[in-house]
């Protein structure tokens, strides 16, 4: 099984849907607790669904359940918390959700979504590393 993660900010939507497109993912995971804000540009939940299925050929989900707490989120990004506390209580939020249990089928070829344009402090790779660990044989490739 494969998981890939991508970020939209700092590119181009070029960049991103060339990326996306070579990447051999099924389908886009959007893991975002808002997708629907003005500063997600080409990454708004409606225009998104659009382009990725139009240049890519791929489908689109939002999974919700794979997203941070707006608290947790806040603590982190508009209050200046460390990353370590946020990654720390989102893998305990993970945890109590039990997303392991998701059906594989909605993530396996998956790209998981987030605004992030590296995954090194990003929530999208939290959730695939946690999920490696509960599942056998994934692999997680980050575009």
């Amino acid at each position: 099984m494969k998981i890939f993660t991508i970020g939209f900010t700092k590119t181009t939507a070029k960049h991103f849907f060339d990326r996306l497109k070579r990447s051999g993912a099924k389908k886009l995971v959007d893991v975002r607790l808002n997708n629907v804000s003005q500063l997600a540009g080409f990454a708004k939940r409606d225009d998104l669904g659009y382009f990725v299925q139009e240049l890519c050929h791929m489908d689109y989900a939002h999974v919700p359940a794979l997203a941070p707490g707006k608290d947790m989120l806040d603590d982190y990004k508009k209050n200046g918390g460390s990353w370590d506390d946020y990654a720390a209580k989102f893998l305990s939020l993970m945890a109590e959700r039990q997303v392991e249990k998701i059906d594989k089928a909605t993530l396996d070829g998956g790209c998981l979504l987030c605004s992030e344009d590296k995954p090194h402090h990003c929530h999208r790779r939290l959730v695939a590393e946690y999920l490696k660990d509960k599942w056998d044989g994934v692999e997680i490739v980050h575009l």
